[in-house]
């Protein structure tokens, strides 16, 4: 390793860990370790600050601040509001069925929006409903672990859930169709294998009360709380019209016209940001996630200042001379992918592995292994309650929930609380990224 490669992986790996370990300061930490990358860069001679700024793909900025704006507008609608008052009625108030609903009902809301959005529109009707049903430790473990899971795997579903499969469309890696017609039915198979393990073999409802009378006053109780909720349909049907536009261009607008996703997102969320009127002022001036913005710009400078020394280069070389067939190859890679993800985060994991998932996509079909890398990082994000930033904002809301068991106990969910989920999450998401990407070489023979 050369003195450059050495000084800027240094810099790069010093500063996701740092993130990783004070996730409060994360933004200040990165932004920080991005000045230094180019300094470094520049000291060493491996590139200037505007070369590294050059190479930012701006393009993954645009299409992450459109799909946010969208995001709010639909959380102002109140239309994922009701959905979580939809679950609570199908649920029944049963607790199994409890946990299977709102697993399902994140998953689809958090295809659309983001999972920040997709918890703060529904935990809070969770919160109460477990208020209602009288429960204990264990099963809010789980059934929190598992919404959380839920998220992931709805993120990684769509293009346009999550910021793996977000960069995978705005690098052009993947199109929109292409990816959505290979990563949906593999993440539903994860999500339908977790939940029948979890029936058959962890059974976290047992000891949960269950009690008909209970049951009806729990669900009586919910449609009094959630009466007053409306749906807006003047902001819902310009928004929804937005985004079905947008779809609709990325499946059937020519490669050749050259319009790309972040235009289409430019221009579909900007439509709807005007039909708002003045809602649409109020967040376009106040509703940018400056601090996504800011973390991902410094993350993707001291990546490009990494890609510079060719040291991304030399790990897939390194990775290609391994004696063993490519298809092992890919999966070591994958589980590799698992595994940093579980440490630093699905953002940096992503950012850093597919300079190297660009070199096996060179050698293998490119489906499989980025549909796999990004079922791979959703199975790291979902191996500890850190590695996605979901979980902290489930904690605190959890935390201010106040929830307490049947004996009056109160009820927590930290790191260790969340874990068992997490582990046997990584292992069935893992081993579905695995069987994904094996099953699409041999296809592709």
């Amino acid at each position: 390793m050369t003195t450059p490669q050495a000084a800027l992986f240094a810099i790069l790996l010093g500063a996701l860990l740092l993130q990783a370990l004070v996730p409060s300061r994360r933004v200040l930490v990165v932004t920080g370790g991005a000045a230094l990358a180019c300094l470094a860069s520049t000291l060493l001679g491996v590139a200037t600050t505007q070369r590294l700024l050059a190479e930012v793909p701006w393009d993954v900025l645009v299409i992450l601040v459109t799909l946010g704006l969208l995001s709010q507008l639909f959380a102002a609608t109140r239309v994922f509001d009701q959905l979580a008052v939809a679950a609570t009625r199908l649920s029944g108030a049963d607790p199994f069925r409890v946990l299977v609903v709102f697993s399902v009902a994140m998953f689809v809301v958090s295809s659309i929006v983001n999972n920040l959005t997709a918890l703060v529109l529904v935990l809070p009707v969770l919160h109460a409903l477990l208020k209602l049903m009288g429960t204990r430790q264990r099963y809010v473990s789980w059934l929190l672990g598992l919404v959380l899971v839920a998220c992931n795997l709805g993120g990684a579903a769509t293009p346009i859930g999550d910021f793996p499969a977000i960069l995978l469309l705005g690098r052009g890696s993947m199109t929109f169709g292409d990816y959505l017609v290979r990563a949906a039915p593999a993440t539903l198979c994860a999500l339908a294998a977790l939940l029948l393990v979890v029936r058959f073999a962890v059974r976290p409802a047992a000891g949960v009360p269950r009690d008909p009378v209970s049951a009806r006053l729990t669900r009586a109780s919910m449609a009094a709380l959630h009466r007053r909720v409306r749906v807006d349909r003047r902001l819902l049907v310009p928004s929804a019209a937005a985004l079905a536009a947008m779809v609709a261009a990325w499946l059937f607008l020519p490669a050749e016209l050259g319009v790309g996703p972040e235009l289409v997102c430019w221009l579909g969320a900007g439509a709807a940001l005007i039909m708002a009127r003045r809602l649409g002022e109020r967040l376009a001036r106040t509703g940018l996630d400056i601090e996504a913005v800011l973390f991902l710009l410094s993350l993707f400078v001291m990546v490009a200042a990494v890609r510079r020394t060719g040291l991304f280069e030399e790990v897939s070389r390194s990775l290609e001379r391994l004696p063993i067939a490519p298809s092992l190859q890919l999966v070591v890679f994958l589980v590799l992918a698992g595994l940093l993800t579980g440490v630093f985060s699905a953002g940096p994991s992503m950012a850093a592995l597919l300079e190297v998932a660009e070199s096996l996509a060179a050698r293998l079909p490119g489906h499989a292994v980025y549909v796999g890398l990004a079922l791979s990082v959703c199975a790291g994000s979902s191996l500890f309650l850190t590695a996605a930033t979901s979980g902290p904002l489930a904690q605190a809301l959890t935390e201010r929930a106040n929830l307490r068991d049947v004996d009056g106990r109160p009820i927590r969910f930290g790191f260790f609380d969340f874990l068992p989920a997490g582990l046997l999450s990584f292992s069935i998401i893992q081993a579905v990224a695995i069987a994904y990407a094996l099953l699409a070489l041999w296809a592709a023979r």
